[in-house]
């Protein structure tokens, strides 16, 4: 039977290949609302040398609503711009 994320859950795993201190200490998955996303974790620590977690998330997939485009103001012309 294949592992199913239940929704409002999430899991981390230890990252074998950091390979420099900007990398994640562990990477995984959740599911929130129904959507899935890659997990990211850093261990730090506060200025009494306590540690906590800095979590990151990233939507696995494309949402298939993408915000619309914003609203253009008048004057506002890309075709003007030098570059």
């Amino acid at each position: 039977m294949a592992f199913e994320q239940r929704d409002m859950s999430g899991s981390l795993f230890r990252n074998d290949k950091k390979e420099s201190e900007s990398h994640p200490n562990a990477k995984g998955s959740a599911k929130i609302d129904g959507v899935d996303y890659w997990l990211d974790a850093w261990t730090k620590k506060d200025k009494n040398g306590n540690p906590w977690q800095s979590l990151s998330f990233k939507r696995k997939t494309t949402p298939a609503n993408p915000p619309a485009p914003r609203n253009r103001e008048p004057g506002d012309d890309d075709d003007a711009l030098p570059f």
